[in-house]
């Protein structure tokens, strides 16, 4: 069974390290424990993350796979950081990368990795603004340990 992981995120430097960026951190740990497996394809959309759709329906469509083989890795603020979810059909309740996908699959069903990264201090600060700024590097510790723990039940 083919399945198809994607890493959600924004391109370039200015945004490499930060809470937005979950989805690019976890696919490049998967490709470099893994390497090349035939049985995966492992995807960090080139396009901003409200754009996701775009790139996730069109591998979706090439390899011809159902949404129940898709893995869509993502940041989410419903979720403290230091944990995280895998379920099907269940994303956060905001999240326009992830409306992108939805638009453009026609469906919410496939599996969301949904990695915590809310640890705000200050809750007056925007949830946009703040998944947008780098993990302290505490938290980036704290984050590498779940992305570990991620990568290894993605490859089961």
């Amino acid at each position: 069974m083919l399945k198809l992981i994607v890493g959600l995120g924004n391109p370039g430097a200015k945004y490499a390290k930060t809470r937005h960026n979950v989805g690019y951190m976890a696919v490049d740990k998967l490709k470099a424990e893994i390497g090349d497996r035939q049985d995966m394809i492992l995807a960090k959309p080139t396009t901003f993350m409200n754009e996701s759709g775009m790139a996730v329906s069109a591998l979706s469509k090439f390899y011809k796979l159902s949404s129940n083989n898709l893995f869509v890795i993502h940041d989410d603020l419903d979720i403290p950081l230091g944990t995280y979810k895998i379920q099907l059909g269940k994303g956060p309740k905001t999240h326009k990368g992830l409306l992108s996908i939805y638009e453009k699959l026609g469906t919410k069903d496939f599996w969301h990795v949904r990695i915590g990264v809310e640890n705000r201090a200050d809750k007056t600060v925007s949830g946009e603004a703040y998944t947008l700024m780098p993990f302290e590097p505490e938290e980036k510790k704290v984050i590498d340990n779940v992305i570990d723990q991620v990568c290894k039940k993605l490859v089961i």
